[in-house]
């Protein structure tokens, strides 16, 4: 395609953005709906269809949806830049820049090399290392957002050690397909512990309102078939959905064994890093005993590396991407949480669901699942999508006569997995997605066909498996 034909579609899709807003807003409000709601909702949806189709990039789109939420009195200013102060934004911007003393030090380099010099032989074995990884040790984070700050430098290193980098063209796939891997393995390993994200605590005391207890050990067991099903099969699904390129690697735990081996003793830095690394995820482990703040405990952190010189401010300075993401995720978490505080997405549950009404339960059952997942297209957070649907849902599945405990395990399960429908479906995915590895078009596909391939495993090995935990 040539620059002027690739100019005038880009120029299209921006206008077709610019008529679904204007579409929607001038179109009459439904009852019960404030004008505020729909006028959000008409910039919102702008903005993310828009992204979809590369008419703009995120932070573009960001930015012209929160300029007209205020510039048209929609919001108030100090609710739609509330996103910069919140603790979940900040704490991903951290873990961006703790993530590079890991590299610059060294120390990622050396837990990469271990890693390969185990499961190395192969791409796909690295893939698998992640997931099971992230499995193991998912149980004793409460943030997937704080998971994924352990995970990102050590796959950023892993990709970096194979020559893998996000501006060449041939090699970036190896690392796309291990940073899609760390993505996706912090979904599947929230559905599998009750402890994994603070989404899930959440749904478990919403689903007490409706008579479904569940502790750590119930949630584990109606969880584990599905989960560890995806866990075993979903890095085989995206090395066929996202070929890395590299593929066999046979000599590569030998070639590692020997670079560990140059490298010698850990160095200062890697020490330094190491203690505050191991002193953060302490942190992070101990946050819901010890009342700790998590973004609070990765400050410590950083400015830790910062006062020993692990960190310099001109490491800093370089970290432009950094910048660009937290201001899109601070806007679109801000918009997101308007649109729920000012009843929109309470509105549109209702009405969907209400639908149901007077059909076999088999069939409420999948729909209502499907329509939670996909509506997660219009939600940045998934604990904001827990308090405004979760409830909502599972009601009208009870009146339609779905058993309550299936459909409040599945509605559980489904706000971990759907995460990965949209790279801001997660404050997690940032981490990975400011890697630069893969393009937006990568994923959002990729995000898709995860989402509806989870779907299916915990519909198909999932439903009745919980049939038989239910009772």
């Amino acid at each position: 395609m040539t620059a002027a034909a690739s100019g005038s579609l880009g120029l299209i899709k921006q206008v077709l953005s610019l008529a679904l807003a204007l579409g929607i807003w001038f179109t009459p409000i439904p009852a019960g709906l404030t004008s505020e709601a729909w006028h959000l909702f008409a910039i919102f949806a702008a903005a993310i269809f828009s992204v979809i189709v590369n008419a703009f990039p995120l932070l573009t789109a960001s930015l012209l949806a929160v300029a007209a939420a205020v510039l048209t009195g929609t919001v108030d200013p100090g609710k739609a830049f509330a996103g910069f102060a919140n603790a979940s934004v900040l704490l991903v911007v951290v873990a961006f820049l703790v993530a590079n003393a890991v590299v610059k030090s060294g120390l990622g380099r050396r837990i990469s090399l271990l890693v390969v010099s185990v499961f190395g032989r192969s791409t796909l074995g690295l893939g698998y290392s992640i997931f099971l990884t992230d499995a193991m040790i998912a149980p004793a984070f409460p943030s997937n957002t704080a998971r994924g700050g352990v995970l990102y430098p050590i796959i950023l290193s892993l990709a970096q050690s194979a020559g893998s980098m996000p501006d060449d063209p041939d090699k970036r796939r190896m690392g796309g397909y291990l940073m899609f891997c760390g993505l996706a393995s912090l979904s599947v390993s929230s559905a599998l512990w009750l402890t994994a994200t603070s989404a899930n605590p959440i749904g478990v005391s919403l689903a007490a309102q409706y008579g479904v207890k569940i502790d750590f050990g119930t949630w584990f067991l109606a969880a584990s078939v599905p989960a560890l099903a995806t866990i075993l099969l979903l890095p085989l699904v995206l090395y066929r959905l996202f070929p890395p390129g590299v593929t066999d690697t046979p000599d590569a735990p030998a070639a590692a064994r020997k670079e560990l081996h140059t490298m010698g003793p850990l160095s200062r830095d890697e020490w330094i890093v190491a203690v505050a690394f191991a002193f953060m995820v302490t942190g992070w482990v101990m946050a819901g005993t010890l009342n700790l703040s998590l973004t609070a405990v990765a400050f410590a952190g950083l400015g830790a590396l910062l006062a020993t010189n692990v960190l310099t401010l001109e490491d800093i300075n370089l970290q432009g991407g950094t910048l660009v993401t937290f201001i899109w995720l601070a806007v679109l978490f801000a918009l997101s949480g308007q649109l729920n505080e000012l009843g929109f997405m309470g509105y549109v549950g209702g009405r969907l669901t209400s639908l149901l009404g007077g059909i076999d339960w088999e069939i409420a059952y999948v729909v209502l699942l499907v329509l939670y997942v996909l509506m997660h297209y219009m939600f940045v957070s998934q604990s904001a999508q827990v308090l405004a649907l979760f409830g909502v849902f599972l009601d009208v599945a009870v009146r339609t006569g779905v058993p309550v405990s299936l459909m409040a395990f599945a509605l559980l399960f489904a706000s971990s997995y759907f995460s990965t429908i949209t790279p801001q479906g997660g404050s997690q995915n940032v981490i990975f997605v400011g890697a630069g590895y893969l393009t937006q078009g990568e994923l959002y596909r990729l995000g898709l066909l995860t989402t509806v391939f989870c779907l299916l495993v915990f519909l198909v090995l999932g439903t009745p498996w919980l049939l038989f935990v239910t009772g």
